[in-house]
């Protein structure tokens, strides 16, 4: 049997596969509110067969979203709209997950479809941005951020720690921290955008202070028992990673002694300095490295999707959680395809019984899809 469709367990949740959906984000919400387009999009993608749904990165306050057509978990009147996602995710068989984060100094950005830059000064949809240090993130995010002092940093902590339990109150089971893509977390602990002289600036102790008490706080609102994880940057591709290796994964080791479960291995994207080696599979080495250094649960996604290299990734022990993304957009019932690719003995199990009942007699009588 295809390994990739082996169930996976980490603390009290077991997925039916490895598969899981990555956060996607839709800019389809009003005021942080999820709206009908979400759930549409949520039930489709979990009815498809993964193991794991997690929802789009999800804003702990308004200034920390994106854009303005980000979901937000700020205010407890936006649990109810999530709270029907989740359900639909699980009564679809997978895990409802969700990330939550705070996009620091990339927030306050026009929709990618319509320039992807920060919205003007002066346009009244936009916000004062935040983040370690006063320096804005370059090319088309020019806005200078406002310099977060001690009070500001409590307070957006405690914004983690009060969105996580809201996700457990909307039925979450599974809680991923968003620590990379150059977002508030990921601009503390890069010396690229944090030129802080107090104890969250300076030596990596220091740049992760912030990583490691937001997490310390979230684990006093989130169940032990359900995983909590992070989507790690570990990667700026600018020619030094491997001179900082040592600090990342002293960085996750702390993390993990803390309560961290998985990391969901990605980039920083800290600074526009980096050149991505796109190709497939690339960031799997990284991740399966992390996994055996730092001795920590890994996912990975980046042209993660080929049913080849989706399936080396899990049968060779690289990582334990293949995360897909656009292969979804595509075809939300991508794991059917994977299923006949891979020759699991019944690919039926990855769609709904409606599906799955026709589906299986047309095989049956015309040896094909």
């Amino acid at each position: 049997m295809s390994k990739l469709f082996t169930p996976y367990t980490l603390k009290d949740v077991t997925l039916r596969n490895r598969i899981a959906v990555a956060p996607m984000c839709q800019y389809r919400a009003i005021e942080g509110h999820v709206t009908d387009w979400h759930l549409a999009h949520y039930t489709s993608l979990a009815r498809g067969g993964a193991g794991l749904v997690i929802v789009e990165a999800t804003a702990v306050s308004p200034e920390g979203r994106i854009t303005p057509g980000c979901t937000g978990l700020w205010e407890d009147a936006q649990i109810e709209g999530l709270a029907r996602i989740a359900a639909a995710i699980r009564d679809a068989g997978a895990v409802p997950g969700i990330q939550i984060g705070h996009a620091g100094r990339k927030a306050s950005a026009n929709l990618p479809w319509e320039g992807d830059d920060h919205i003007l000064e002066g346009d009244p949809r936009g916000w004062q941005t935040i983040a370690p240090s006063a320096q804005a993130f370059g090319g088309a995010l020019s806005k200078v951020p406002h310099e977060m002092d001690l009070s500001e940093i409590v307070r957006v902590q405690s914004n983690f720690a009060a969105a996580a339990r809201r996700a457990r109150a909307a039925g979450f089971e599974w809680l991923e921290l968003h620590f990379a893509h150059g977002y508030l977390a990921s601009s503390f602990a890069s010396a690229y955008s944090n030129h802080r002289t107090d104890a969250y600036g300076g030596d990596a102790e220091g740049r992760y202070r912030f990583l490691v008490e937001t997490l310390a706080a979230v684990r006093e609102e989130w169940p032990e028992r359900l995983p909590l994880t992070a989507r790690m940057g570990l990667m700026e591709f600018d020619g030094q990673d491997e001179d900082r290796w040592d600090e990342t994964v002293g960085a996750v080791e702390k993390l993990k002694s803390g309560g961290l479960d998985l990391v969901s291995a990605s980039m920083a994207f800290s600074a526009p300095v980096g050149r991505v080696p796109w190709g497939p599979a690339f960031l799997m080495p990284t991740a399966a490295r992390l996994r055996d250094e730092a001795g920590i649960p890994v996912s990975s996604a980046w042209l993660l999707d080929a049913p080849s290299d989706a399936e080396r990734a899990i049968a060779d022990d690289h990582i334990d959680i293949v995360m897909m993304a656009r292969a979804f957009l595509a075809n939300p019932h991508y794991p059917y395809h994977l299923a006949l690719t891979l020759g699991a003995t019944r690919p039926a199990w990855t769609l709904p019984a409606p599906y799955a009942h026709w589906l299986t007699r047309y095989r049956a009588n015309n040896g094909g899809l």
